[in-house]
């Protein structure tokens, strides 16, 4: 019983493989290519490097930005805060005729402004 060599499968744990053909029982082209490889490998590793310390750059740049969004909304709350305690302390208050006073005062304004624009 006679069996040619290169039709052969061979099984190790259940999975069944081809022998090598014959160009690479050499070794050497195997082995260049391998070089090959590893150099194209190494290539695509250097590239994914360089793009994932580009994205924690990025990453840490938007982050100072949002930290900083977020101590200029908390002044802006601290101080829209304050300007509406004073403003409920004045209605509250009995100076409530100084409302009508600004508003008054208000509307003299624009109708000054409308008569110069109205005539100009």
């Amino acid at each position: 019983m006679q069996r040619d060599s290169s039709k052969m499968r061979r099984a190790h744990a259940g999975n069944y493989y081809e022998p090598l053909p014959a160009q690479y029982e050499a070794g050497n082209n195997l082995e260049e290519e391998n070089d090959k490889m590893t150099d194209q490998l190494k290539d695509k590793i250097h590239v994914l490097k360089s793009l994932s310390i580009d994205i924690g750059a990025e990453v840490r740049y938007q982050d100072k930005l949002l930290r900083d969004m977020d101590e200029d909304f908390e002044k802006t709350g601290g101080f829209l805060g304050n300007t509406m305690n004073r403003v409920l302390r004045l209605a509250k208050g009995g100076h409530n005729y100084y409302i009508v006073y600004l508003f008054l005062f208000s509307i003299v304004v624009f109708f000054i402004l409308w008569i110069t624009l109205k005539f100009r």
